[in-house]
């Protein structure tokens, strides 16, 4: 019995050894948006009065994002997964996320953790234009 246990003790010794370091948690603030509205639409992608259209993209699955004073940052994991099921209490409202950031192919994307609606929270910068 001890052997087994000091065996199963130096596997996972072993496995966490090996195991990246995880990644830290962060904290963003902004808008829940379709990506492609926020993009092509600028302001008018964006807001309250925007929320029937950016429920509609996020009920076919559509790529959804944080808008933040920085940037966008798609929403990425288990909020987004089934057509974005978990998130849908969310779109097009102001939000803090917890998460995961990373960049993919020039993308800041974020894998949420946790995310709550924010009342007091100023309307985020609109998205820089890209061409």
């Amino acid at each position: 019995m001890l052997i087994r246990a000091v065996a199963l003790a130096l596997a996972l010794g072993t496995i966490a050894a090996a195991s990246p370091e995880a990644a830290p948690v962060t904290t963003v603030r902004g808008e829940v948006v379709s990506v492609e509205c926020a993009l092509t639409k600028g302001d008018a992608g964006r807001g309250e009065a925007h929320g029937p259209c950016a429920m509609d993209c996020a009920k076919r699955g559509d790529p959804m994002a944080i808008l933040a004073d920085d940037g966008l940052y798609l929403i990425v994991g288990d909020y987004a997964a089934h057509a974005n099921a978990r998130l849908l209490d969310f779109v097009a409202k102001r939000v803090e996320a917890k998460g995961t950031i990373a960049d993919e192919d020039g993308r800041k994307t974020i894998n949420v953790a946790a995310m709550m609606v924010l009342k007091d929270l100023p309307p985020p910068a609109p998205p820089p234009n890209r061409r």
